[in-house]
């Protein structure tokens, strides 16, 4: 199983292909449906985003309570179609990848390939497994969201699997 560094190693994006594991480390941003709103919002309206996008991985993740003593409660992926709407816009500024279940709707597909960004899958149960993985977590964007914010997560050994790749080649069925 391939180990990517997040984000010094997202130029190894472009030669994962749709099926393969890969642990990764380092920084995942968490951000959902109004946090991709408002950051569609700056960028159209030409404002600095509160938080670089360049070169990182979203996760689209819904926290459970932290419990004392830990980073983070159990956060396992939400579906990322609620967020195809403004992905596009944010992988043309420089976002690199994706993480969280279910298709993706054509238009992102496209934007991947012209962006080299990949789509990965987080298993669905396993948020408790995630938490695991976490080894710090930091609000940065938005406060006022509360679990809609945008974190700052450090992982490690973070698995998921490369659902969709910057070629186009996909595991998810889009029939």
């Amino acid at each position: 199983m391939k180990t990517i560094r997040i984000p010094d190693d997202v130029g190894e994006f472009r030669n994962l292909r749709a099926g393969e594991e890969v642990l990764l480390s380092g920084v995942l941003l968490v951000a959902r449906d109004q946090a991709h709103q408002r950051l569609a919002a700056l960028l159209q309206a030409g404002q600095p985003l509160p938080v670089d996008i360049r070169g990182q991985v979203v996760f689209y993740m819904g926290p459970a309570p932290t419990p004392p003593g830990a980073a983070i409660g159990a956060c396992g992926p939400t579906t990322a179609g609620r967020m195809d709407a403004f992905t596009p816009l944010l992988l043309q500024h420089g976002l690199a990848g994706m993480i969280g279940k279910g298709r993706r709707a054509p238009e992102v597909v496209a934007a991947m390939k012209e962006t080299g960004a990949v789509y990965f899958y987080a298993y669905g149960g396993c948020g408790a497994l995630y938490a695991e993985k976490v080894q710090t977590n930091e609000l940065v964007a938005f406060a006022d969201l509360g679990p809609e914010a945008i974190y700052r997560l450090t992982v490690a050994d973070f698995p998921v699997l490369v659902a969709i790749d910057a070629n186009g080649g996909s595991i998810l069925d889009h029939a």
